[in-house]
């Protein structure tokens, strides 16, 4: 696994979207010093604002009600509004962040709905992704009126376009699975991103382009990586406001205590924690066999022994159902077959 690429994508990447999102947020009238008012002529179905260019900017339709759902996000936060308008920046920016990467490993992995890729073609050397090449090859059912636009944008040669429809789309439709992740369709985070994939400077072609393809097949440990160095910034300067003396909020304390535990660390912890439980009342189980970390233990005194062997007649009698952990991370290592077939 390639960590410096992981790192310096990640690093990056935060820096660009929090970036982008703010201009993006500038062009609807929305920033750090203030929230403007919709033109005179503005009506239901189109508002314009005047951001300084030579003509107004123009929203139309549903993204009327993106726009106050923004406004309405940085109005809740109990904050000023410079710093609550930065806090939405970077929950959004953060949450694409998120998506994006899953995206990458679901279709590295074939695990997206429609069976092909939606970022990356398939194809080496080929930027244009295959969603958008061939979008009726997908295992999907569009309606008359999508198979229509899909057609129009095609012709009118609107990749980007395109493009962007379908990850909004698949978004929305990832929603039905990853809830916490995925929000429904209309949600006010998509009127913040504006996808492309023709841009060599933005986030998605270096996210295609930076990482090898091959790092996303080494298990799932690659989004933890990309987790821990995105959020490697927000924690250097948590741990420098605390040199100056500055109390964490607790706005930060996800940034300075949220950390990525590797794989040989969450095993280490299972073996000598799940394991030594099992063990301890099943003394011939052939679980232990291949474990790399497991301590054994130490040669004890007689009394100690007899405490011991009081415990483990206890253990033998527990159920893997019945155990419970305080981390979530521990179970993903010894499955409940695993124990039921040792």
């Amino acid at each position: 696994m390639n960590k410096s690429a992981i790192r310096n994508f990640a690093v990056w990447a935060r820096e660009k979207l929090i970036n982008d999102i703010t201009g993006r947020a500038n062009l609807l009238g929305i920033s750090k010093e203030k929230i403007l008012d919709p033109l005179p002529q503005s009506t239901d179905q189109i508002q314009y604002f005047d951001i300084g260019m030579s003509q107004p900017y123009a929203i139309h339709g549903h993204e009327i009600q993106q726009r106050n759902d923004i406004i309405d996000k940085i109005r809740r936060k109990q904050m000023p509004h410079k710093d609550a308008f930065l806090a939405v920046v970077e929950e959004t920016a953060y949450t694409w962040f998120n998506r994006l990467t899953a995206i990458r490993f679901m279709e590295i992995n074939g695990y997206l709905l429609g069976g092909i890729r939606i970022l990356s073609s398939s194809v080496k050397g080929k930027s244009e992704p295959d969603m958008v090449a061939a979008p009726f090859d997908a295992d999907e059912d569009f309606s008359p009126e999508e198979t229509e636009l899909i057609i129009a944008m095609k012709n009118d040669n609107r990749l980007d376009e395109l493009f962007r429809w379908i990850l909004i789309r698949e978004c929305g439709r990832l929603h039905q699975v990853f809830p916490q992740l995925f929000e429904k369709p209309g949600d006010d985070t998509e009127l913040f991103f504006n996808a492309s994939f023709t841009d060599k400077d933005g986030v998605i072609h270096h996210l295609v382009s930076d990482i090898p393809e091959e790092d996303w097949t080494d298990q799932v440990q690659i989004i933890g990586w990309l987790y821990q160095y995105y959020n490697s910034v927000p924690k250097n300067l948590v741990f420098e406001g605390l040199k100056k003396n500055q109390k964490i909020s607790k706005e930060n304390i996800p940034a300075a205590t949220q950390l990525f535990t590797p794989d040989w660390i969450v095993q280490y912890l299972v073996e000598n924690s799940l394991g030594r439980l099992w063990l301890e009342g099943h003394r011939d189980s052939r679980i232990k066999y291949g474990w790399k970390y497991y301590l054994e233990e130490a040669e004890q005194e007689e009394k100690v022994r007899a405490e011991l062997d009081s415990l483990r007649r206890q253990y033998s009698t527990i159920k893997p159902e019945n155990i419970r952990f305080l981390d979530k991370t521990v179970p993903r290592l010894i499955q409940k077959k695993d124990l039921k077939s040792a």
